[in-house]
């Protein structure tokens, strides 16, 4: 690979949002008001968080378009997983409402983005 190619899955603007998102939601775990006797769901929040990107990049370096879709859906499933966590956090609040919002309407963006690629991708099919 040529050393000013550019990495296919970073030029998509989903993976670039969702990477900003994921960096974001992980900042905010390390400011939690919480102990860490939650540390589970603080993990598993970090970890459904970074599947987002990860699936998008795998899913772009796989061999065909059908397999890019299928790991596109286990993106979208991990924003909703995701959501539902920071849902979690709100109503212990470990996080107020205004950032609850901020983090799911981003998250929603994400979504929308994902089914328009998806849509796109099986248009070409």
């Amino acid at each position: 690979m040529g050393e000013h190619q550019q990495i296919a899955y970073k030029e998509l603007l989903v993976w670039q949002k969702s990477i900003d998102l994921a960096t974001r939601v992980i900042q905010l775990v390390d400011g939690l008001n919480t102990d860490r006797k939650h540390y589970r769901l603080i993990e598993q929040l970090e970890s459904s968080i970074t599947s987002v990107p990860m699936n998008i990049a795998e899913g772009k370096g796989r061999e065909s378009k059908k397999e890019f879709i299928r790991f596109l859906y286990v993106s979208r499933g991990s924003i909703y997983e995701s959501l539902t966590l920071l849902e979690i956090f709100h109503r212990q609040s470990w996080i107020n409402s205004e950032t609850y919002q901020l983090f799911e309407n981003d998250a929603l963006e994400i979504i929308k983005m994902l089914k328009g690629l998806i849509n796109a991708i099986s248009e070409k099919s």
